[in-house]
């Protein structure tokens, strides 16, 4: 009999922290759960990621208010996943922003990542019973836009693909602090199951050319100070290429599936496998390590069937 999907028993209650990584700038985190960052400006708050859902988001709305009453008016949602964006309702934000590539995302497949992702992570979605539906920006970007919270700015930009195709950051340039979204992560595997794996170092580069002082990442703790900055964009791009890498050998020899699990594990295991969600995972990052290494350049859509056959496979 096969062993439960990862998250399946990842029952445990997270503790959260609430740090700041700038004068008005914070990282909420949660043990390698999925982070929110939150920028106060002079007379509103924007809060980026939403969490997965309402009851979740709570937790980020009670933070933000033991330091501020200032009103939540924006929310920014660096992607499309489940995870980061169901619990939008919550914030009562009157702007919701995502990049152009992200909103297709939603229409391409943002149930399918909904159904996905309730199956594989389900302590993630206690209380999805308030979620009224799938969460749709009120606003889009191309490349970059300003948002100006009284005399702060705020840009947010798609410098590239990693995490997803419609990966945005947000740039804090007062205090020169990041929020990075699933393209950088801290002590907390990659996602990769819908990314780019050879553009990702690049977009790694061209955050590192802001030279942030500070980074909220995706998942894991925040990142104050430029040396651990740099260590978390380095140990990054070691997942990422690491895992790549590993198949890609594989796959050029025409070798199997199997054999590029095989691979992974002996290339990532001793590196990575006491960080937070590896075993999860793994099955979607050699999923989409195996197409891409073989030319497939869009990200099949993940469903709950081909995540149990990828997760089967990838147990033995």
């Amino acid at each position: 009999m096969s062993k439960a999907f990862a998250s399946q028993g990842d029952l445990s209650e997270k503790k959260t922290s609430f740090t700041e990584i700038g004068e008005g700038l914070y990282a909420f985190t949660a043990e390698g759960d999925p982070n929110s960052g939150v920028i106060i400006g002079d007379d509103s708050v924007m809060v980026i990621e939403a969490q997965a859902t309402p009851r979740l988001a709570r937790k980020v709305i009670e933070a933000v208010r033991s330091v501020t009453d200032k009103p939540i008016t924006h929310l920014v949602l660096t992607h499309y996943h489940a995870v980061r964006v169901l619990g939008a309702s919550a914030y009562g934000a009157r702007e919701i922003i995502m990049s152009d590539a992200a909103r297709a995302q939603v229409v391409e497949r943002g149930q399918e990542d909904w159904d996905s992702e309730f199956g594989r992570f389900p302590r993630l979605f206690q209380g999805h019973e308030e979620i009224p539906g799938l969460t749709w920006p009120t606003t889009t970007f191309s490349d970059r836009m300003t948002v100006w919270l009284g005399n702060r700015r705020v840009d947010i930009m798609h410098l590239g693909r990693a995490h997803t195709a419609g990966d945005a950051v947000v740039w804090v340039p007062d205090q020169e602090v990041m929020f990075t979204g699933d393209i950088v992560e801290y002590h907390s595997a990659c996602y990769c199951g819908d990314g780019h794996y050879q553009d990702w170092g690049n977009t790694l580069d061209e955050i590192l050319a802001y030279d942030p002082a500070s980074i909220a990442p995706g998942r894991g703790d925040a990142l104050v100070g430029r040396e651990m900055v740099a260590r978390a964009v380095a140990n990054t791009r070691d997942f990422v290429e690491s895992t790549y890498n590993a198949v890609a050998r594989i796959a050029a020899r025409g070798g199997t599936l199997e054999e590029a699990t095989a691979a992974v594990r002996a290339a990532c295991d001793p590196k990575f496998a006491d960080y937070a969600i590896y075993e999860h995972c793994l099955p979607f990052n050699i999923g989409r390590a195996w197409d891409e290494a073989r030319g497939i350049e869009t990200p099949r859509i993940w469903t709950a069937e081909r995540d149990q056959m990828m997760w089967k496979m990838v147990q033995g």
